[in-house]
């Protein structure tokens, strides 16, 4: 008896220990002491960070409406993108900005839910707090979408939001993939790539938890959608000069006079409004990347 109940004595702490070391931890209210967010700058934030690529609606091109509705397949289930404009009803237009914040960098949402890492937080944790301000200063300057959000198509046991704080743990990690880089453009090109960016969410494969395997970083993944391959970007898949992949962020022409399709279109209209230093930034990190062997 005296072992069985030491066993559940066990378990709850366990238990309970795990529940309160994975739960959802928003960002602190000193977040954005001493800082104020500028729209102008946030625009270009927006861009780098490929916001309207996933949150504009599937029948529209106008990169200012993010009422959402892009559908997501995975092996987890489909997630589709939420509405994210200035609606009060239906958008983030009643979020203070440190749940916004939160939500972008924590995967925290006002509720104190664990959002999916279909959203990209894990990338966007390592972002200076001083761009998150001026993005959210540039979301308040859209329009509102009064569309409501689709909601998630996802089964048990993934429905289980609480099991995500274990994946947070797991996989949602603040250090850099690239060691301290040498110079200043690779420093820049990190932090567009691997925070901002948010380039190895596609580009690097993932475990059967669906966590990213670093250890392949940019090495080309499966298709979540079944159609082909999205390629190797090291330089043990791509042969481009650095000067070759910043005309290609810039214009969308490869050096085979081929153009970008499908969804790296819209990266490319992103990455077409960042400034020609950055645009060579990324291009020198990805230069820098240790190769991926293609398979």
């Amino acid at each position: 008896m005296r072992y069985w109940r030491g066993l559940a004595v066990t378990i709850l702490v366990v238990g309970v220990t795990g529940l309160y070391v994975s739960r959802p931890q928003p960002l602190p209210a000193s977040t954005f002491d001493g800082i104020t967010g500028d729209a102008t700058a946030g625009e270009i934030t927006f861009a780098a960070a490929g916001c309207a690529s996933c949150h504009t609606a599937p029948d529209s091109d106008d990169p200012s409406i993010l009422s959402g509705g892009k559908a997501f397949a995975t092996d987890f289930g489909t997630f589709f993108a939420p509405n994210i404009s200035t609606s009060g009803t239906h958008g983030i237009g009643a979020w203070s900005d440190l749940e916004i914040a939160s939500a972008i960098m924590r995967g925290v949402s006002p509720d104190n839910a664990h959002y999916y890492p279909a959203f990209p937080y894990a990338a966007y944790q390592k972002a200076d707090p001083r761009d998150i301000a001026d993005l959210i200063a540039y979301l308040r300057t859209l329009p509102a979408a009064e569309t409501p959000s689709k909601d998630h198509d996802v089964g048990f046991p993934f429905n289980i939001r609480t099991s995500l704080g274990g994946w947070k743990l797991l996989f949602a990690r603040s250090d850099w993939v690239m060691p301290e880089p040498q110079n200043d453009d690779i420093i820049r090109g990190r932090y567009l790539v691997e925070a901002l960016g948010h380039c190895g969410e596609c580009h690097t494969a993932r475990n059967a938890l669906g966590g990213l395997d670093r250890s392949a970083w940019l090495g080309g993944a499966a298709n979540p959608n079944g159609d082909g391959r999205i390629p190797n970007i090291t330089p043990g898949g791509l042969d481009w000069s650095a000067g070759d992949i910043a005309e290609y962020l810039k214009s969308g022409f490869t050096p085979d006079f081929d153009t970008a399709g499908a969804e790296m279109a819209e990266v490319v209209r992103n990455t077409s409004q960042l400034t020609d230093a950055d645009r060579a930034a990324i291009a020198a990190y990805l230069k820098a990347v240790p190769a991926v062997p293609d398979p």
